[in-house]
């Protein structure tokens, strides 16, 4: 069996290390094509000794004369900007692109992939939620197959197998809570970064792990599903599930519900992703149910946690709604985890930008970027003209 070849955009991160990992697990099966990352010059360095890919790309044009350096003696091409990544995202020799890079920075990258005609593995709720409609439009002109890797949307996925699109009556997408599902609307107020880092569950990057304790990252995943799956957002619900066991779920007419459980790992999702449509063996350990004992799901509460309610607006509001709350959001954690702002002035933050924001159609990327620098601008005034760290 040929080996798969990969690019993969935000390869330092943690969905990139993941799947560098599953890589490194199966070297009979896939192989790395090229590598891009933010600025982590060193776990690049790393990746490109060991990974050996062709083609490598990092943000900024120092680092890049610095890796070259680094490199010397490996054969490989290294670029830099937004240039380079579009060079990974559509390197001839790969099959699939996976999509891992954080935020509306995304958008870019992967729609070179899509018109490249690569599969795309896609770990970047943003492309979606930024330009949903365009970006699907844009993969089924070019009959271009999209490949969740979210662990929500993969156990989606794997669910529909078992009905027909006309069958399914909707979709449930599981939550942990995040760290601070049991505090109060008071103690919200006083919540530090540091402990907003601390996610009970899952290890992730330092901005989805606070999109989790906002439920924000319910939100962003609801806008995705609407686009990924084609189901409107009144048929896409959100339950917190603390055990983070079941991934999600899906609801038939007949009154059945198939659920995807797994342990919280994202090495499991990844995998499936990589290697569709067959399952590759021992990937992660089975969840030990007699040990959890328990599988518990509630309701979320929208009024400690209104991101996720701002979602489901912007959703309904359409056009470039999406786009200016996931730009706003980015703005507002960005200024938190500088420990600039609190935990709840980053709803406050969001809240204010859509206030000010009168959507307007998404028929290009230049159209979805616009409204991203817009939002981002508003969201910094918003910031400056009153919000204050609690």
């Amino acid at each position: 069996m040929k080996a798969k070849t990969i690019s993969i955009l935000g390869s330092t991160g943690s969905i990139g290390q993941s799947t560098l990992s599953v890589v490194e697990r199966f070297p009979d099966r896939f192989k790395v094509a090229a590598l891009a990352a933010g600025n982590n010059l060193d776990i690049l360095e790393q990746q490109i000794r060991r990974f050996r890919p062709s083609l490598a790309a990092i943000a900024g044009e120092g680092p890049a004369r610095e890796l070259r350096k680094r490199c010397s003696g490996i054969p490989v091409r290294i670029l830099s900007g937004v240039e380079g990544m579009i060079e990974v995202a559509a390197a001839p020799e790969a099959d699939m692109t996976v999509s891992a890079i954080v935020g509306t920075a995304g958008l870019v990258p992967t729609m070179a992939a899509i018109r490249a005609g690569k599969v795309i593995a896609l770990a970047n709720k943003e492309v979606l939620v930024t330009a949903g409609e365009f970006v699907m439009a844009e993969c089924k002109r070019r009959n271009v197959t999209m490949l969740p890797v979210d662990s929500e949307h993969s156990a989606i996925f794997q669910c529909l197998h078992a009905g027909e699109d006309r069958e399914v009556r909707e979709l449930v997408i599981t939550a942990s809570g995040g760290p601070f599902r049991c505090l109060s609307q008071k103690d919200l107020n006083c919540v530090t970064t540091a402990q907003a880092l601390k996610h009970p569950n899952w290890s992730m990057g330092r901005k989805i792990t606070v999109d989790s304790a906002t439920l924000m990252n319910k939100g962003l995943e609801v806008i995705e599903a609407r686009w990924l799956f084609g189901i409107t957002g009144d048929r896409i619900k959100v339950l917190v599930h603390p055990q983070s066991i079941v991934h999600s779920m899906v609801a038939y007419h007949d009154g059945s519900m198939v659920a995807q459980l797994g342990v919280p790992d994202m090495k499991g999702p990844i995998a499936y992703a990589l290697s569709y449509p067959e399952r590759l063996e021992g990937v992660a350990p089975l969840p030990d149910l007699v040990a959890l004992g328990t599988l518990t799901f509630e309701e979320p509460d929208t009024t400690r946690f209104p991101c996720l309610a701002y979602a489901y607006e912007a959703l309904k509001a359409g056009g470039s709604m999406p786009a200016v709350l996931s730009a706003a959001n980015e703005i507002a954690v960005k200024h938190f985890l500088d420990e600039k702002i609190g935990f709840m002035d980053i709803s406050r933050v969001i809240r204010s930008t859509m206030d000010a924001h009168q959507p307007a159609p998404i028929r290009s990327v230049e159209d979805a970027l616009k409204a991203d620098s817009w939002a981002r601008l508003e969201a910094e005034k918003v910031i400056e003209s009153g919000v204050s760290k609690v």
